[in-house]
């Protein structure tokens, strides 16, 4: 399907210069693009690349010269990533997921599923399970009993969503995301050896655990309430909570293999990066974001707005609005000031060093 550079910035509330006529199919690096594609030249990097492609249309900033750079029409955007948004939008086919119910896709008896609802080959919805309209579901998902999903919801292939968990309109989960596995959580009769470690803290000398321990496992009845327009990315995993659900706020976006634990709880509009994990019964405040490989430590409470780095790690509570990293995780400014101090230690060492002088033993002379 071709688009015109008229049609495309009318709908991302840009402007259009040059032949707004000239049609496009998709959209291409500069240096790669082809007669038919609009090239992404947002950035003076991008930009100087053009005339090694093929393109003869550009999405560009304000201020560049889209005649001198030998395009026959152009796209401005102030914001060029909010563009991006809108044109990828719209040059994309969308999912490759069904519109009907596939013949081999099992429904058991008391399932509802709404109207215009999609299932893909090998599908099974179970008992009580309820789909809402227009939801489209790939192949070889699970849906269990007891199970609801939303309106307009888009379940890519291999997906399970496990018994009472409840999922929002219009939210998309992406290939093998697993919905309300059993939280990872055991007791022993006694005292196991890591409580101790925890009670004790900075003790050295820990008494003596049985050298076997007979894990117990604490069973998970509470479910994963997701909100809605909450995006999960593939092979993310979210557990069911103990008693009470697991719950994700609306709007949040999850990257790839993300794993929230049970209990937890992580707010509205939230950005959870690939490989963040979440500990049991943690809380993540409304529009937080957890950067690639981020963790929060178990019953630790991040408020709203905190911007938790890549691979930094909360073991403790942290404010609203606070910028962290690091392992522990603090400030930014106290983080940065530590590493600048840790790069000097060496060379304050050596300085300590070559200007200390030999003490004498006693007896000997200087």
């Amino acid at each position: 399907m071709s688009h015109s550079i008229g049609d495309i910035a009318a709908s991302i509330g840009a402007e259009a210069v040059g032949d707004t006529s000239l049609r496009v199919t998709g959209a291409a690096e500069p240096q790669e693009a082809r007669a038919c594609d609009i090239a992404i030249a947002i950035t003076p990097d991008f930009l100087a690349r053009l005339g090694d492609g093929a393109a003869r249309a550009a999405l560009i900033a304000p201020g560049a010269d889209w005649a001198a750079l030998g395009l026959e029409a152009a796209i401005i955007a102030p914001r060029g990533r909010m563009a991006m948004s809108g044109l990828t939008r719209r040059l994309d086919p969308g999912p490759d997921l069904p519109f009907a119910r596939h013949e081999t896709a099992v429904v058991e008896a008391g399932a509802m599923i709404g109207d215009g609802v999609g299932l893909g080959a090998f599908t099974f919805v179970g008992a009580a399970a309820a789909i809402g309209e227009d939801t489209r579901i790939g192949r070889h998902v699970s849906i269990a009993s007891g199970a609801v999903i939303g309106p307009g919801c888009l379940i890519h292939d291999g997906v399970r969503i496990g018994r009472g968990c409840r999922i929002g309109a219009g939210c998309i989960l992406h290939p093998n995301v697993v919905i309300g596995a059993d939280g990872f959580s055991f007791v022993t009769p006694d005292p196991s050896r890591v409580e101790a470690a925890r009670d004790a803290m900075t003790q050295l000398d820990l008494p003596d655990a049985p050298a076997d321990p007979d894990w117990q496992k604490i069973h998970s009845l509470g479910g994963v309430e997701i909100g809605a327009h909450v995006e999960i990315g593939a092979g993310s995993t979210i557990d069911a909570g103990t008693i009470r659900a697991t719950r994700i706020g609306p709007g949040t976006k999850i990257d790839n293999l993300v794993q929230v634990g049970h209990n937890a709880i992580v707010g509205r509009d939230c950005l959870l990066c690939a490989q963040a994990g979440i500990a049991g019964s943690a809380r993540i405040g409304d529009r937080t974001v957890l950067g690639g490989k981020a963790g929060v430590a178990d019953n630790v409470t991040i408020g709203a707005d905190v911007v938790l780095g890549g691979g930094s790690v909360a073991l403790s509570n942290v404010p609203d609005g606070r910028i962290m990293l690091g392992y522990p995780a603090m400030r930014i400014e106290a983080q940065l000031e530590s590493y600048r101090a840790l790069r000097r230690l060496p060379r304050i060492l050596e300085r300590l060093r070559t200007s200390q002088k030999p003490v004498p033993k006693p007896g000997q002379s200087d």
